[in-house]
């Protein structure tokens, strides 16, 4: 058996078309959705992120606004920057580019963020709202990961899911968004003893632990989904530079009935679903005005 690949791009691609539709609804009733990006730093990857997300932005009508900072910038700066930024009615999303520099304290700095603001989903009243299943933004990886299941009409109630990876940006709210469609859920970590009697339950598994093909054919069980949020670059061997998932996707793929690839896969949605959490709130705020 050889799984079927779950194209991110394509329905990445689907879902930008319907929000340019929605961008351009908003904009003949006056109102322009943006979004506030800011870097604190020259990390390259986060750079590469940030140049994505605004592109992703223009390629469906939306405006964005981008602001650098150098490495050795003060937390305070970029306080007072937020500050503006959630004073501005033309502005409907903020973003912080994580990782922040170490002089910074990056939970005070999303704290900052109104939370109607907060298309990351990281401020603590949209983390509560989502324990409560009451979200206002949903984080956009786990956000992109459910889209992804909903297209291929993935059965989950009563589904047993298995996370491997306990992180506030992924674990966590993915464990709370499978509970809330009915799945039985385990969340896994670096501490969990046999990892793979685990994994080998798991209807649907969604590896996010940063570890090169961590996950390997014989861990999986016949027929599952394995959702791939990993991303990581492979350090040695003939393959060493190319990018890789926490999957190992030749044997996965084998006995896997759906799986994502890396890259192609989880990635483009994250961006995709940052873009609609920015929309929802530009379409909130045009109600309520």
């Amino acid at each position: 058996m050889t799984a079927r690949i779950l194209d991110g791009n394509a329905l990445s691609a689907q879902v930008r078309g319907q929000l340019a539709e929605r961008a351009a609804a908003l904009k003949a009733r006056g109102v322009t959705p943006c979004l506030a990006v800011i870097l604190v730093g020259e990390d390259p990857a986060s750079a590469v992120y940030v140049r994505n997300k605004v592109a992703g932005c223009e390629k469906v009508g939306m405006r964005s606004i981008k602001d650098v900072y150098p490495i050795n910038a003060a937390q305070e700066t970029v306080l007072a920057r937020i500050t503006e930024l959630n004073a501005d009615p033309a502005v409907h999303g903020i973003l912080v580019q994580l990782p922040l520099p170490k002089h910074f304290d990056a939970e005070a700095v999303l704290e900052a963020i109104a939370p109607e603001k907060d298309v990351d989903g990281f401020h603590a009243d949209n983390v509560g709202a989502l324990m409560q299943g009451t979200p206002r933004f949903i984080p956009c990886t786990p956000y992109g990961v459910m889209k992804m299941l909903e297209s291929e009409k993935v059965a989950l109630k009563g589904a047993e899911a298995v996370i491997v990876g306990r992180s506030n940006i992924v674990g966590k709210p993915m464990s709370m968004l499978l509970l809330q469609a009915g799945c039985t859920v385990t969340v896994c970590h670096s501490q969990t003893r046999d990892l793979a009697f685990h994994t080998r339950r798991a209807d649907v598994l969604v590896a996010a632990v940063g570890r090169p093909k961590m996950i390997t054919g014989d861990m999986i069980k016949p027929g599952a989904t394995v959702i791939d949020v990993g991303i990581n670059r492979q350090q040695s061997g003939p393959d060493a530079g190319k990018l890789c998932g926490d999957v190992d996707f030749e044997t996965a793929k084998e006995v896997a009935g759906l799986i994502t690839p890396v890259p192609g896969g989880v990635g483009p949605m994250t961006i995709t679903m940052l873009l609609t959490n920015t929309l929802e709130a530009a379409e909130r705020a045009r109600g309520k005005s």
